[in-house]
């Protein structure tokens, strides 16, 4: 491998984790928008019309849904590792 491949390699997977963090960004813009609609339809439904006002969402509720980000934030990350073929104990 030359040294103009290497460049041209090192060129592609910086355009392809551009590419993916750009697609990411945007996927997390849409469940975030689609969130907030959902959420604010919800309220509207249960007659809290103010649902973006301080103290609708109890302490607990934030730290549930926090908690459930941080999990799906790190199934994401696992995403990203090489496959353990071979696990001991598994057949």
């Amino acid at each position: 491998m030359s040294v103009t491949d290497s460049g041209q390699t090192q060129e592609s997977l910086q355009d392809r984790n551009t590419q993916i963090i750009v697609a990411g960004a945007a996927l997390g813009a849409l469940i975030g928008m689609i969130s907030s609609y959902l959420y604010t339809r919800a309220a509207a439904e249960n007659g809290n019309d103010d649902a973006g006002a301080r103290g609708s969402v109890s302490t607990g509720q934030a730290l549930a849904v926090l908690l459930a980000i941080l999990g799906l934030v790190r199934q994401i990350a696992e995403l990203g590792k090489p496959r353990k073929e071979d696990k001991p104990g598994k057949k």
